[in-house]
């Protein structure tokens, strides 16, 4: 009876330790879905699920302001210490009940179930995933993976182009060292 109880209290253990080492979902990628971040999250719960963290909003005028090219509003999360986390962008503007739009991927905790992250090579990502189109821009080439609803930027320093030239860019031409400029996840 006591070797049974002694059995039980250490399967317990191991399992509470095994699950309160695990970041909880806390920094997966997948398509809808970045850490707790979901489509029908919205603005005003930023707060509960990055508790621990700091916000900083950087709003902008929206359409009742006088300058028609500001950009839209932004939360920067920052882990305490001053890690740049994410960049979310909401749907609408100036409303604390709209829905995340966007979210940029600043610290590379952040990860696909192929264990894709800010620091991953062309070579890993087009191993991993299905490149559905690219879309060249002044300054960067623009991967677009539909599986995650995300783009990936590669500067055009990365491919040997020099900025502000409109030379297309196809797959054969990224060399498999070229580090991604940015990592958006899309919800809409």
């Amino acid at each position: 009876m006591i070797k049974k109880n002694i059995v039980s209290i250490v399967i317990i253990a191991c399992a509470f330790l095994i699950i309160s080492c695990g970041d909880g979902g806390k920094f997966n990628i997948e398509k809808g879905k970045v850490g707790h971040l979901t489509p029908k999250t919205t603005i005003q719960e930023l707060e509960d699920i990055f508790e621990n963290d700091s916000i900083v909003k950087n709003l902008s005028e929206g359409a009742l302001g006088d300058n028609y090219f500001q950009d839209d509003d932004e939360y920067l999360v920052f882990e305490k210490g001053g890690k740049h986390l994410l960049t979310i962008v909401p749907k609408e503007q100036l409303d604390s009940v709209s829905t995340i739009k966007s979210i940029e991927i600043h610290d590379a905790r952040f990860k696909t179930v192929t264990s894709i992250n800010v620091n991953s090579s062309f070579s890993e990502i087009n191993a991993n995933n299905n490149i559905n189109r690219i879309e060249t821009t002044l300054t960067s080439a623009t991967l677009f993976i539909d599986d995650l609803n995300t783009t990936i930027a590669i500067a055009k320093e990365q491919l040997g182009l020099k900025d502000f030239t409109n030379q297309k860019v196809s797959l054969e031409q990224i060399p498999d060292l070229a580090k991604m400029k940015s990592f958006i996840v899309w919800f809409n």
